[in-house]
């Protein structure tokens, strides 16, 4: 459980650092998501829980979502989002994905939902950090 948690952490952090990008608890405190521009780009819940930590994320890319529903435990997200392309994950256990894979998903889901501005900035830093 250290490693999902550890997983889980990582992967806020990468969230929470991409433009505009900000944390909010909709549905209470045990309920973390990360907005742009009041959207969200992913769904976080929290480390508290019995289960493993786990992500949502929404992939339009049809080899990212594929790829994404190969990992062990993945299935389209609950309340109908599944059928816009949003994806549950868990971020531990056996075969689960690594933080890197996690992030791609997460910077995925973020142009999905994010203004063209967002994006372009996005862009431009990852052209000047290399």
């Amino acid at each position: 459980m250290k490693s999902g948690v550890r997983t889980w952490e990582a992967v806020r952090e990468f969230a929470l650092g991409l433009p505009e990008a900000f944390e909010d608890h909709p549905w209470g405190p045990e309920d973390c998501v990360v907005k742009v521009n009041k959207k969200i780009f992913v769904f976080l819940g929290n480390t508290d829980g019995p289960g493993q930590p786990g992500l949502s994320v929404k992939l339009k890319d049809e080899a990212l979502h594929g790829h994404a529903m190969t990992a062990p435990g993945a299935e389209p997200t609950g309340y109908g989002l599944g059928r816009s392309g949003w994806v549950s994950v868990p971020m531990a256990g056996k075969g689960a994905p690594s933080v890197q894979v996690l992030c791609e998903w997460v910077e995925e889901s973020y142009r999905t939902v994010a203004l063209k501005r967002h994006v372009r900035e996005l862009d431009e830093r990852m052209r000047t950090e290399g």
